[in-house]
C-alpha cells in the first residue's frame, strides 16, 4: 500500500480534529434533503371560501375559542392542530418544528460558525490554519503549539477543552510555541464558513486527498471546492470523499459538488412531484478525470445519497463502506408566523440512471466494516481499504 500518512491511521481524521468554533452542534436523526423555502405560509381568502375543510376546521377552532370553559393558549392549540395534521400524512420526514428546533436546524445548516478557524489534534497542537479566517490574518501557522489562551494554561487539556477557552465576545490572548520561541497573538472571533476536514496522504505512487463531509450546509460547495483546488495544487491524482455519518441537508450542495466532477449536460438526479417531473442537469465547464473512492455508511442519507449516486452512475467511481440509509424523498420548509417551520415532502428524487433508492439505499462495490487491532483499538477498514485501492 506505500507509505501513509501517520495522521490517517484509526478513525477518520473528523473524529481527531477538533475545530475551535464557538457553538453548539446540534445533531438530528436523519436532516434530509432539504430545498429551503424562506416564505411563509399565506391563507388567502378565496382559498378559505373554497375549501370545506378548511371551513370545518375553522367552526371548531372558533367554537372553542368563544365557549371553551377554561381560557384557552390559541397559539399552543394551532401548533398542536399543525403537528397533527403533518403526523396524519404518517411519513417520518413530514414535520412540524417550533421555533427553537427550527433555529437549531438553521444554524447547524448555515455552514458558518463563531470562531477563529483553526483545527487541532493532540490536544493542542494546530495542525490546520484554514484561509480567510481571523487565525490567518493575524499569523497563527500549522504546527503552532497553543500553549496559553487568554492567561489559562492548556496543558493536560483536551481538544474540546482548548476550543471552549476562546472567547466569543472578546479578543482573544493566544500564545503559541513555535520551535523554541513563544508568539503572543490577538485575535477575535468571526462567523466564519466551516471548513471541511482534509488532508494529502502521499503513496509510493500517487497522492492521495481526503475531503469529508459531515452535513450539506449552506456553504459547503464553496468550502469543498476550496479544499479541492487545495490538495490539487499539491499535486493530488486521486481523491476519497468521506460521507460516513452524513444525514444530509441542501439539496444544493449535492448539485454544486457533483458538477465538479462530471460532464457539463450530464444528469444529476431528477424529482418527481404531484404533478410532474423534472431532470436536473450539470450546468457547469468543470469535470475532473483522476480516480475517486466514496466512503460512505447506513447512516450516509439523503443528500450524501445524491452526490454518491450522481458519481457512481456518470464516473468511475469506487463505493466503499455499507449500504446507504436509503432516503430517496425531498421536503420543503415553510416558516409560520411565530418562527416555528413546517417540512414536508414534496417529491422523490430519481438517480441519473432512473432508479428510486427510497428504502432501499446504495450497495457499496467493497462492503467492509470497521476491524479492531488485538489491543481493542478500532482500524477504519473503510478507509485503508481505499488508500489501497487508490494507490
Amino acid at each position: 500500500m506505500g507509505k501513509m500518512n501517520k495522521k490517517m491511521v484509526g478513525f477518520p481524521l473528523r473524529w481527531v480534529c477538533v475545530v475551535i468554533f464557538i457553538t453548539a452542534i446540534v445533531t438530528s436523526l436523519t436532516t434530509g434533503l432539504i430545498i429551503y423555502n424562506n416564505s411563509k405560509i399565506v391563507l388567502g381568502s378565496a382559498s378559505i371560501k373554497d375549501d370545506d375543510a378548511l371551513r370545518e376546521f375553522l367552526r371548531v377552532y372558533n367554537g372553542l375559542d368563544k365557549s371553551y370553559y377554561e381560557d384557552i393558549d390559541k397559539s399552543k392549540m394551532i401548533d398542536a392542530a399543525i403537528e397533527a395534521m403533518l403526523n396524519y400524512l404518517g411519513e417520518d420526514y413530514s414535520t412540524y418544528m417550533n421555533k427553537e428546533e427550527t433555529n437549531n436546524l438553521a444554524n447547524r445548516l448555515s455552514g458558518k460558525f463563531l470562531g477563529i478557524g483553526v483545527s487541532i489534534s493532540n490536544g493542542n497542537e494546530i495542525v490546520k490554519v484554514h484561509q480567510d479566517t481571523p487565525a490567518e490574518k493575524v499569523g497563527l501557522e500549522n504546527n503552532d503549539k497553543i500553549i496559553r489562551i487568554n492567561d489559562k494554561d492548556t496543558e493536560g487539556l483536551t481538544q474540546s477543552e482548548v476550543a471552549n477557552c476562546i472567547s466569543k465576545t472578546e479578543e482573544n490572548t493566544i500564545v503559541v510555541l513555535r520551535g523554541e520561541e513563544e508568539l503572543t497573538f490577538h485575535v477575535k472571533a468571526e462567523m466564519i464558513n466551516t471548513p471541511l476536514t482534509t488532508e494529502l496522504i502521499e503513496t509510493e505512487q500517487n497522492k492521495i486527498g481526503y475531503i469529508s463531509i459531515e452535513s450539506f450546509t449552506n456553504t459547503v460547495g464553496e468550502e469543498f471546492t476550496k479544499s479541492l483546488k487545495e490538495l490539487e495544487d499539491k499535486g493530488m491524482n486521486r481523491l476519497i470523499i468521506d460521507v460516513r455519518s452524513n444525514s444530509g441537508g441542501y439539496l444544493k450542495g449535492a448539485t454544486e459538488i457533483a458538477s465538479l466532477f462530471i460532464e457539463k449536460g450530464k444528469k444529476i438526479y431528477s424529482l418527481e412531484g404531484k404533478d410532474k417531473t423534472e431532470d436536473y442537469f450539470d450546468e457547469t465547464d468543470e469535470k475532473r478525470d483522476y480516480l475517486i473512492a466514496i466512503l460512505m455508511d447506513e447512516n450516509s442519507a439523503s443528500a450524501s445519497e445524491v452526490l454518491i449516486a450522481a458519481l457512481k452512475d456518470n464516473k468511475t467511481v469506487m463505493l466503499i463502506g455499507k449500504n446507504t440509509y436509503g432516503k430517496g424523498k425531498v421536503q420543503q420548509t415553510k416558516k409560520l408566523e411565530d418562527g416555528s417551520m413546517v417540512k414536508y415532502t414534496t417529491a422523490k428524487w430519481f438517480t441519473p440512471n432512473g432508479r428510486c433508492i427510497d428504502e432501499i439505499g446504495i450497495a457499496p462495490d467493497y462492503d467492509i466494516d470497521y476491524e479492531q487491532d488485538e489491543e481493542g483499538n478500532y482500524i477504519d477498514s473503510m478507509l485503508e481499504k481505499a488508500i489501497e485501492l487508490l494507490s
